[in-house]
């Protein structure tokens, strides 16, 4: 999958280090993926969920929510948001 939006998760690696090795294990595995559905997509990543029309994701023992629009068909996954747990629940990222 092409993902696109690193740089967000760049800077909340700045902001949050220890999130380093857990966010670029899930780049990896994100862009060496070829998912078709959400269905395969879970087989990867249970926990992954569909909120609002985007596609969040558990990410370092459910301390960091990576949020992202998918394009299935064109193999395409758009960071928007990475957020702490207590930010996520703040539901501020659904405005």
């Amino acid at each position: 999958m092409r993902l696109l939006g690193q740089n967000r998760l760049d800077k909340f690696i700045k902001k949050h280090s220890a999130a380093k090795n857990a966010l670029n294990r899930w780049r990896k595995l994100i862009a060496e993926s070829d998912y078709k559905n959400i269905v395969e997509l879970r087989k990867t990543f249970p926990t992954a969920d569909y909120v609002g029309g985007e596609t969040v994701f558990n990410v370092g023992g459910n301390k960091i929510r990576t949020i992202t629009l998918i394009e299935y068909g064109i193999k395409q996954v758009l960071i928007t948001h990475v957020l702490t747990h207590k930010e996520y629940d703040e539901g501020k990222w659904k405005e």
